[in-house]
Parts: structure tokens; C-alpha cells; sequence
């Protein structure tokens, strides 16, 4: 049964290459990259055509109209093919084509040239293929989330607050380290030629990141101030955290067998006096915090003690006559109004009295 789909496999791989062959050459149609590309992901699990690779790669040093190519031909594959074993050899090429760093790659290559978030393989049952199906969902996470990483790194322009946007960038690895920690084989089924050529390139991936991660950490730390220091602070956390798991990811590597993770790296620690540094920065700026919300609160009981009105109760039997600056009647004024029943203003001096006709409003 293995030999016959070994057998339909080359086949599959052959016939796409006898179209190629027959395929019109053209100014922006490379037919020797496309064939490279083919041999490059075949459907042979058991090995991984290096040669045909480093030929893509060339191909894509050589100009930036070969690129085009590679997206449809990848695309076209990945698309009609549905096998695992084809769909993880274009990730990974995909993987050493970002790793080339071109201006050309990072400036066109922001997204993946197609969709394996739900990937399934169709050729045989899911009881044998669902830990590969898994593989490579997460190879396809990480590299759609690394991809326009490197792209907005290449296009970045000089921020004004430079320390905020590498403390943004220090997130976004921190990110991708998360995401490249769960590439891994999961099924029992899993320990063959082409996965463990996957996690030699998904370790070297790690360590590279991981490094990126502590030496922005380090450049950082001399020129923490108190409106950052919390922020540099999670970061700390979460790369402290992250190199323990590393160092456990790493030793499952090398229980599997994956080459490159038969020695664990030795990074570059944090100097813990200015970890400490920090902390005590930040204890100092809670403590400041809470002296100026004491002051607020004080303040705040003060005003409402100010605010406060004093009322009493005066019982009596006598009634009392309040007399108001504003408003108050003389005795003489209401006896000549009494007298004189006439349109009155209330003043301290005598009544005025109008004598001229006044107009009638209403019906004028």
C-alpha cells in the first residue's frame, strides 16, 4: 500500500512537470523556477530536496519579477494538491524565502499566497493525518503572523517616540515566539524524515527570535523612565517566562530527535540590578500615586465640611419681624397706597406716582 502511493505520488509530481514543459515561456513566466518549485515539493515524504530549494532562492535574489511566480505556483499547489506532506514543504520554502530578507520579498510578500488555517489532508483518513493536520495549521499561524512582521520592520519609518515603538516591537516577537512554541508533533505517527527537517528550521526560528527578544530587552533597561517602566516590566516578565519554556520546547526537540536541538543556547540573562532598578521605580511611583489620591480625598472632606450649612431650631412664642434690604414695606408706604390705590414701586423713599395715560397694548 505505501509503494502504490509513492508510486501515484510521483506520478502526480511528473505529470506536473511534463505541463510545465509544454507551458509557453514567457517574460514574466519562469519555467525553470516553476519546475524547481515542483521538485522542491513533491510529494516524497522521505527526504527534502535541498538542491531545487537553494535554486528558488537564487532565482528570487536574481529579480523581483521571479516572485510572481513563485506566489501562482505555490498558490496553484498548495490549492489543487491537498496533501500534507506538499503543503508543509511550501511552508517551509515560503519560511527560507522570508529568511532571504529582500526588499523585493518583504515589499510584495506581505500575506501568504494562500490559506491553510483550516488545512485537512485529502488523500487519506483523519485517524492517520490529524497530527499533521495540526503541524501544519500552526507552521501556517506563525508564518501569517510573521510575514507582514518583516514587512512593516523593512517599511518602518523613524517613530517620534522611538522608545515606545521598540517596546511595540519587543510584543510582536514575543507574539511570534508564543505562536512558534506550538509547532510541534503531537501524534504518534509523526517521527519521519520531513517533520524533523521542519523542526530543525522551526528551532532555528526560535532561537533567533528569542535573541531578538532579549537584546531589545537589554538595550532598553538603561533608559527606563516612570512613564515606561511598568510596560518594560511585563515585557521582562513575559521573556523570563518564555526562556523557560523554550528551554522545556527545546529538550522535547531533542527527545524527538531534531538535530539542531541537541545543545540548548546559552542567551544573554537580564541583568537583575536594573530588573530591580525598575521595580523599585515603580514602587516609588504607586507610592506617589497614593499620596495625591490621599491629598484628593482630604481636599474633597474639606469641601464638603465647607459646604456644610449650620441650620437650628428656634422655638417662641413671640412672632418675630425679618426685615430684608430688598424688599421691605414702611408703614407710611401702605397707608398712602391704602389712600391712593395707584401702580406702586417699593422703595425707602416716597411712593411714585404715574399720572400720564398709559397705552393700551391690547387692542392697539
Amino acid at each position: 500500500m505505501k509503494l502504490w502511493k509513492r508510486a501515484a505520488a510521483a506520478i502526480k509530481d511528473r505529470k506536473s512537470l511534463l505541463a510545465v514543459g509544454f507551458s509557453k515561456r514567457t517574460s514574466h513566466h519562469n519555467l525553470d523556477l516553476e519546475a524547481a518549485i515542483i521538485k522542491a515539493t513533491s510529494h516524497d515524504s522521505s527526504s527534502v530536496d535541498y538542491s531545487n530549494a537553494h535554486r528558488v532562492y537564487k532565482w528570487i535574489r536574481s529579480s523581483p519579477l521571479n516572485l510572481k511566480t513563485l506566489i501562482h505556483t505555490l498558490s496553484s499547489r498548495v490549492n489543487h494538491t491537498r496533501s500534507w506532506i506538499v503543503s508543509l514543504k511550501s511552508l517551509m520554502l515560503l519560511h527560507g524565502v522570508l529568511s532571504c530578507k529582500l526588499p523585493s520579498v518583504l515589499g510584495e510578500l506581505r500575506r501568504l499566497p494562500f490559506d491553510l488555517s483550516d488545512f485537512s489532508d485529502g488523500h487519506s483518513c483523519l485517524s492517520k493525518t490529524w497530527g499533521f493536520n495540526i503541524f501544519v495549521r500552526a507552521y501556517f499561524t506563525f508564518l501569517h503572523s510573521y510575514s507582514p512582521f518583516l514587512s512593516d520592520q523593512f517599511h518602518r519609518r523613524p517613530a517620534a517616540n522611538r522608545r515606545s515603538s521598540e517596546l511595540e516591537r519587543i510584543r510582536k516577537l514575543q507574539s511570534l515566539l508564543d505562536l512558534i512554541l506550538q509547532i510541534r508533533p503531537i501524534a504518534d505517527n509523526m517521527k519521519r524524515t520531513l517533520i524533523l527537517e521542519a523542526m530543525d528550521c522551526i528551532v532555528v526560528e526560535s532561537i533567533n527570535i528569542y535573541g531578538r527578544i532579549c537584546s531589545g530587552v537589554i538595550r532598553m533597561l538603561p533608559s527606563s523612565g516612570k512613564t515606561d517602566a511598568a510596560a518594560t516590566l511585563k515585557i521582562i516578565d513575559k521573556a523570563t517566562s518564555q526562556g523557560e519554556d523554550l528551554a522545556i520546547y527545546f529538550e522535547f526537540c531533542k527527545g524527538f530527535g531534531v538535530p539542531n536541538a541537541r545543545d540548548t543556547p546559552q542567551f544573554v540573562s537580564i541583568p537583575k540590578a536594573e530588573v530591580e532598578k525598575i521595580k523599585k521605580m515603580i514602587k516609588n511611583v504607586e507610592e506617589e500615586e497614593e499620596e495625591e489620591e490621599e491629598v484628593v480625598v482630604e481636599e474633597e472632606k474639606a469641601m464638603v465640611v465647607l459646604e456644610k450649612p449650620r441650620l437650628q431650631t428656634i422655638v417662641t412664642e413671640k412672632w418675630e419681624i425679618f426685615e430684608d434690604d430688598e424688599c421691605c414695606f414702611h408703614e407710611k408706604v401702605i397707608k398712602e397706597y391704602q389712600k391712593h390705590p395707584l401702580p406702586l414701586i417699593v422703595s425707602y423713599q416716597e411712593p411714585v406716582y404715574i399720572e400720564y395715560m398709559m397705552p393700551d397694548l391690547i387692542t392697539f
